[in-house]
C-alpha cells in the first residue's frame, strides 16, 4: 500500500512509497483510509517534540510507529478476532496511529460510525478535537447552562469544536484568537471575540466561570485573573519549549488548585468512541460542524505538513488517499 513513513524524527524525514499493509489483530479494525486529518498531535509525533515524549516510550531516536497521522475516516475493510459492531463496508471515523496511508488498523474502542452528514474529509479532522474539547468542557470543566465560558485558542482545531460544544451545552461563549479569525469564531456561536493582539483578556474587565485554555503560553496567574472567585480553569493544550513542552503549566495548575478557591485542572486526553457517538448526535442536530480547509492528496502529504507548519491555510487540513483528490476551500458552519 502507499503510505508516508519516517526512519527518524523530523518532518523533513517523511518518505512516500509502498509498504506492507497492516493486519488487524484481536479487537482491531482494518480501515481503508479515505481521508486523514493533520493536527498538532500528529506533528508532535513526527517531530519528536517535546523531547520528553522520546523518553516516555514513543521512541528514543526514531518513532516506534513509523507511519505518521492520528485521525482518519474511511471504510472498514476487515475485522480482527473479538470485534463486534463493525462489518466490512461500514463507513467509520476515529483515531489511531499510522493514518497517512491507504490502510490503517485501529482499536474498535476508538472507532465510530461516520456521521452521514459529513464528508470523509470533514470527519477525518474531527476525532481528536472531539476528545479534547468534550473532556475539557464536560468531564473537567463541568460546564453548565448559562455559564460564561472563555475559550483561549478559539480558532484552532480544538478551539473551533470547543466553542460549538460550549454553545450546545448552553453556555455564553467568548473566544480568544487573532483578529483575522474573529468572524469565523463568531460564526461558531461566540457572542464576543477578543483579539489577543489588541486586547488583554486578563485585564480584569472580564470574569468567566470557566476558561478552556488551548493555545499559547499564558501563565496560570494571568488565566486566574480572568476567572471568577470560584471559577474553573482547564488547561487542554498550549505550547512550551522543545524539552518538556507545556507540562510545567499543567503541573503548577494542579498543585496550586489545592490552595485556592478556584479549580485549576489539566488532563491527559482519552481516546473513546463514546465521545464520537455523542458528537454524531450533535452533528446530526446541526450543532457542530468541523471547519475544513484545504485537502491534499496522499502523495502530497509532505506538502500538507509543510502547510500546517507554515499556518498558511484557513481551516483544518485533510489528506485524501485518492491520488486525484480535489483541493477544497474552507468549509465553515453557517
Amino acid at each position: 500500500m502507499n503510505a508516508f513513513s519516517q526512519a527518524r524524527y523530523g518532518t523533513d524525514a517523511l518518505v512516500f512509497g509502498d509498504i506492507e499493509r497492516p493486519t488487524p489483530h484481536e479487537g482491531q479494525v482494518l480501515v481503508r483510509v479515505v481521508a486523514a486529518g493533520m493536527d498538532r498531535g500528529a506533528w508532535h509525533f513526527m517531530a519528536g517534540e517535546p523531547y520528553l515524549m522520546r523518553l516516555i516510550g514513543f521512541g528514543l531516536r526514531a518513532p516506534k510507529i513509523t507511519v505518521p497521522g492520528t485521525n482518519f475516516a474511511g471504510v472498514v475493510e476487515a475485522i480482527g478476532p473479538d470485534v463486534s459492531g463493525f462489518e466490512p463496508g461500514d463507513e467509520v471515523y476515529g483515531a489511531t496511529r499510522g493514518t497517512f496511508a491507504e490502510y490503517t488498523v485501529a482499536p474498535m474502542g476508538t472507532v465510530a460510525p461516520k456521521p452521514p452528514q459529513l464528508s470523509f474529509e470533514q470527519a477525518a479532522v474531527l476525532p481528536y478535537p472531539t476528545f479534547v474539547a468534550m473532556q475539557a468542557l464536560r468531564d473537567h470543566g463541568h460546564v453548565q447552562p448559562g455559564q460564561r465560558v472563555l475559550v483561549v485558542g478559539a480558532s484552532g482545531a480544538v478551539g473551533t469544536i470547543a466553542v460549538q460544544l460550549a454553545v450546545a451545552f448552553g453556555a455564553t461563549v467568548t473566544g480568544v484568537c487573532g483578529g483575522g479569525h474573529a468572524e469565523l469564531v463568531r460564526s461558531l456561536g461566540a457572542t464576543e471575540v477578543i483579539d489577543y493582539t489588541r486586547q488583554d483578556f486578563a485585564d480584569g474587565a472580564h470574569r468567566f466561570d470557566l476558561i478552556i485554555d488551548i493555545g499559547g503560553r499564558t501563565s496560570v496567574a494571568r488565566l486566574r485573573r480572568a476567572l471568577t472567585r470560584t471559577g474553573t480553569l482547564v488547561i487542554a493544550g498550549g505550547e512550551g519549549d522543545r524539552w518538556i513542552g507545556g507540562i510545567q503549566r499543567q503541573l503548577w495548575a494542579t498543585v496550586l488548585s489545592a490552595f485556592v478557591p478556584q479549580k485549576l485542572a489539566a488532563f491527559v486526553v482519552k481516546e473513546n468512541a463514546g465521545e464520537l457517538l455523542k458528537m454524531n448526535e450533535l452533528v446530526a442536530a446541526g450543532m457542530v460542524l468541523p471547519v475544513l480547509g484545504t485537502t491534499f492528496p496522499l502523495s502530497s502529504g509532505a506538502a500538507a505538513v509543510a502547510a500546517f507548519e507554515a499556518g498558511d491555510t484557513d481551516g483544518r487540513i485533510a489528506i485524501a488517499t485518492c491520488q486525484q483528490a480535489p483541493v477544497s476551500g474552507p468549509t465553515s458552519p453557517p
